[in-house]
């Protein structure tokens, strides 16, 4: 079942491993593309540099926390003219250095556009998203358009 709803994010993407622990879902989850385009140059790279764990959350599943466990590729560009030689794998859900997918940052969005921050902060939190006020303020000011 973890597959289908890992799919449902990304038809790229599969699950590793799922548990819960207290009242988070855990997924751990990796790309399973073979390349990965360069997001500076647009060349396709099979070769890894290294990879890394993104903490990522995600909007609750069975009024659970849903915290997504992503292994990051980081990749060698093979364009000897981009002036990148490495990059992190790009994925679409989820925006890059970001700690919530695109999909949670619009729900606490359409949750915090008519309240205070605290008021979505604590509405948001019983709903089981962990975000702070002071965060709610910064996704309020980069996202002014998309508030209704």
């Amino acid at each position: 079942m973890e597959q289908k709803i890992i799919k449902l994010l990304d038809s790229n993407l599969e699950c590793i491993n799922c548990r819960i622990k207290d009242d988070k879902i855990i997924m751990e989850i990796r790309s399973i593309k073979k390349q990965v385009e360069c997001p500076f140059c647009k060349v396709l790279s099979d070769k890894i540099h290294s990879t890394y764990e993104r903490e990522i959350q995600d909007i609750p599943l069975h009024d659970r926390q849903t915290i997504l466990l992503l292994k990051t590729r980081k990749m060698f560009c093979y364009n000897t003219e981009c002036q990148y030689k490495t990059f992190s794998e790009p994925f679409e859900f989820v925006s890059p250095k970001s700690k919530k997918t695109k999909r949670l940052i619009d729900k606490i969005l359409m949750t915090s556009v008519k309240l205070s921050s605290v008021s979505a902060s604590a509405l948001l939190k019983k709903e089981y998203v962990q975000v702070s006020k002071s965060t709610i303020c910064e996704m309020l000011k980069k996202n002014p358009r998309d508030c209704g």
